[in-house]
């Protein structure tokens, strides 16, 4: 561990697909990597509407980020990557219950594909408690 970065590992969130951490938290910051919506339990891909793979990644991350100390609400950014733009409602509708008051700052970008074929991925940046 380099004295200004700490990698974080997530006990109960998907195993990472490659060679990178959960999150590293560093200066007051956490960097949470992106989450596809995969079932930690399952190991596989949440298949269905695209409102109930936004939740299952919002709940990975969700446990990254507590696994590094902090909350998912406490995010100050986060990145949305959808390969398919039109279903961004739904996506829309289910972040926003996750995010009903003082939502982080939010970007969404329509990719081409994403890792495991997943429809969907999301990461984040939370500023940690004091």
């Amino acid at each position: 561990m380099s004295h200004h970065r700490e990698t974080v590992t997530a006990a109960g969130a998907p195993n990472a697909a490659g060679p990178y951490s959960h999150a590293v938290k560093s200066g007051g910051t956490v960097y949470l990597s992106g989450q596809t919506p995969i079932d930690p339990e399952t190991g596989t891909l949440v298949e269905g509407p695209i409102g109930d793979q936004a939740r299952r990644v919002l709940d990975n991350l969700a446990v990254v980020a507590a696994a590094a100390g902090a909350k998912l609400q406490d995010a100050v950014r986060i990145a949305i990557y959808v390969t398919d733009i039109s279903k961004f409602k739904d996506v829309n509708e289910a972040y926003g219950s996750y995010f009903e008051s003082d939502p982080p700052a939010r970007t969404t970008i329509g990719v081409a594909s994403l890792p495991l074929g997943a429809e969907i991925e999301m990461d984040a940046i939370i500023a940690l408690p004091h």
